[in-house]
């Protein structure tokens, strides 16, 4: 089993060389990008103060901050910070520290409005890990706070990656155990470097927890798997592209094709 420092060693090799900030700006990234924002617009309210863990390079942390909030981040990666404090502006009240999402000591209990996992779940492997990192987001925020938890599907991945794209067999990941040969269910470790999960894992990931979930959402729905129509559009296609995907990212019927889902939940007063 691979170590902490393997890990983290493995997540710095990968973010040192991969421009986040060019994804999530690319068209078909942007689907993701403004339906998380969407999200959270209609949670924030004026004077609100947010923590983002596993902040990357600062896309969504830069942008609330500009839009005013106050925003605290922490990234365990120090390319992905130094990229971080490059982009800020003079007007953001903005902070970012290093750190992990297993461990938010450095933060007070019941601090934040709103808490984002918008990373970290892509990068753990156990469920007992998982469980803590969401913990530790519930700790330091205010009871009656927004939670956001992100999460790679496997499903919208296999279907992209591999029967699309063949940028991997499916045949050699069902040979190494990688995936199920009869479910199709994916199994991931560290070397893997993201955590590929269902519907399922995640409702077994959260029941523990006091929470109320108000949405899960196909955040990226199947603008992964057309990038190339999606990039091609133009603004006013992509627009109404954009409205037909706001209008049915949580129908249930859609959610398993997504690449990527956004678990939104309140914590209990």
């Amino acid at each position: 089993m691979n170590s902490c420092r393997d890990i983290k060693e493995i997540l710095t090799e990968f973010y040192n060389s991969y421009d986040e900030d060019r994804r999530l700006r690319s068209r078909h990234g942007m689907v993701e990008f403004l339906t998380t924002m969407h999200y959270i617009e209609t949670y924030l309210k004026l004077g609100d103060r947010v923590l983002e863990v596993g902040a990357g390079t600062g896309r969504y942390s830069h942008a609330l901050a500009r839009q005013g909030y106050t925003v605290d981040a922490v990234e365990l990666v120090e390319h992905n910070i130094k990229v971080f404090r490059e982009n800020t502006q003079e007007n953001e009240n903005i902070r970012v520290v290093q750190g992990n999402a297993l461990d938010l000591s450095a933060f007070e209990d019941h601090t934040y409005d709103m808490t984002l996992l918008l990373g970290p779940l892509y990068h753990l492997y156990s469920l007992e890990d998982k469980r803590r990192a969401v913990s530790e987001a519930l700790r330091v925020t205010k009871k009656g706070g927004i939670i956001f938890a992100a999460h790679v599907i496997s499903d919208g991945c296999l279907l992209d990656e591999g029967f699309n794209r063949g940028n991997i067999s499916v045949k050699e990941y069902i040979e190494k155990g990688l995936l199920d040969g009869e479910t199709f269910a994916a199994k991931s470790e560290p070397k893997d470097l993201f955590e590929l999960v269902r519907k399922e894992d995640v409702d077994e990931l959260m029941s523990v927890f006091p929470v109320e979930r108000l949405h899960y959402v196909a955040s990226d729905g199947c603008a992964l798997l057309m990038r190339e129509a999606v990039d091609a559009m133009d603004e006013e296609t992509f627009q109404l592209y954009m409205k037909y995907h706001l209008s049915t990212c949580e129908r249930e019927d859609l959610l398993g094709v997504s690449s990527h889902a956004l678990d939104i939940f309140r914590k209990e007063q």
